[in-house]
């Protein structure tokens, strides 16, 4: 069961931008959970130059089947042009929360 599990990291310029894609990933099923933590502070190269800049980092919980649609879906509300979108497969994990995670992402859409 965790093959099929990923944790996706994304990040967002503020808090009120992380709550909304939260509330959408959550809310379009594709994400069992998305977790926010305010506070992140961000140092890459951006356009040739060494950039720092505060982010809010967003952790969703959710199967590997729903990574295109969740980074297609980020990228439509997302207000950078490059936002971050990774994900990491879960090699190991509790059997009740997994089976909760997977039985979460097989309910259907509400949009659907």
């Amino acid at each position: 069961m965790s093959d099929d599990a990923i944790v996706v990291f994304m990040t967002a310029a503020n808090g009120e931008e992380a709550a909304r894609l939260a509330d959408m990933l959550v809310g379009a099923n594709l994400a069992a959970c998305v977790q926010i933590l305010p506070g992140v502070e961000s140092v890459y190269r951006w356009q040739g130059k060494i950039e720092r800049q505060s982010e809010v980092l967003l952790l969703a919980k959710t199967k590997k089947t729903k990574f295109d649609e969740l980074e297609r879906e980020v990228r439509a509300l997302h207000s950078y042009d490059t936002p971050e979108i990774i994900a990491v497969p879960v090699t190991a994990g509790s059997a009740p929360y997994l089976a909760w995670l997977m039985q979460s992402n097989a309910r259907a859409s509400s949009g659907s």
